[in-house]
């Protein structure tokens, strides 16, 4: 009897780990929201921004905003939370127009998270904590050299038995003060439906919205953006976007292509 519930217990943890390398990657990109899925235990996993571009056009100068190789490095330490760096090796800005001409390039600030699951896998509403702090890496011109942070709150639902899914993520932000002297309250919010159009394609349409209470005057920002994902294998994923600017404060057009591996 012994050997026989050792073999079961064998058979239970071989077809568990199975399990376990079946399930496809599920990184947090594309889109401005958050996924609620951790990455599992002693496994490692890279989202990176293959290129990301960003326009905007206000009184008659043109700015572009590029980052090249923007990546989240993910652990799991445990079946529920994963720890996560986020480091932008270059990002540069370019401004252009009547009589101006500029250009500049800086490694960006640095991202750490550290992300929990609230709720079980198969839980009908999952959620998930996703705290984090920004570390002033970037140059005085690309960055603000202040030590921020926030906290992110995801959510997600599949409709019924449907293929939608309907996402939302809540993010609050303890910010610096444009004049550099103090720190404020932000809050941004991302409503988004993602559709699985076949078992590795996936396609996404976001509405998202911002409110920086910056003392000196709220900026307020609005944007309608849609992307697509396509698995290939069950550990890597490649993705692409777009999110298009609905008010001033916003950049008109950003457009953006990436790639994710689970190790």
């Amino acid at each position: 009897m012994k050997a026989g519930a050792l073999l079961m217990a064998a058979a239970g943890l071989l077809a568990a780990r199975a399990a376990a390398a079946d399930t496809p990657i599920c990184p947090d990109r594309p889109g401005k929201g958050t996924g609620t899925c951790t990455v599992p235990a002693g496994k490692w996993q890279v989202e990176t921004g293959l290129v990301d571009w960003a326009r905007d056009r206000s009184g008659g100068i043109d700015s572009d905003f590029i980052t090249i190789g923007s990546s989240l490095i993910k652990y799991g330490v445990s079946e529920r939370a994963d720890i996560e760096l986020g480091i932008t090796p270059l990002e540069t800005l370019r401004v252009h127009g009547v009589g101006v001409h500029d250009s500049h390039s800086s490694f960006g600030d640095i991202l750490v998270r550290a992300k929990y699951r609230l709720t079980d896998e198969d839980a009908p509403v999952a959620v998930a904590l996703d705290p984090f702090v920004k570390l002033p890496t970037a140059d005085r011109l690309l960055g603000n050299r202040k030590v921020e942070a926030g906290l992110t709150v995801p959510a997600s639902a599949a409709l019924g038995k449907s293929p939608l899914t309907l996402a939302l993520t809540t993010e609050a932000d303890w910010r610096a003060d444009l004049d550099g002297h103090g720190h404020h309250a932000a809050m941004s919010e991302t409503a988004g439906l993602g559709l699985a159009a076949s078992s590795r394609l996936t396609l996404s349409a976001e509405l998202w919205g911002q409110w920086d209470w910056n003392p000196g005057g709220t900026i307020t920002q609005y944007s309608a953006d849609g992307s697509v994902a396509f698995l290939i294998g069950n550990d890597v994923q490649i993705d692409g976007g777009a999110n298009f600017g609905l008010n001033r404060a916003t950049p008109d057009v950003e457009l953006y292509a990436g790639i994710s591996k689970l190790f």
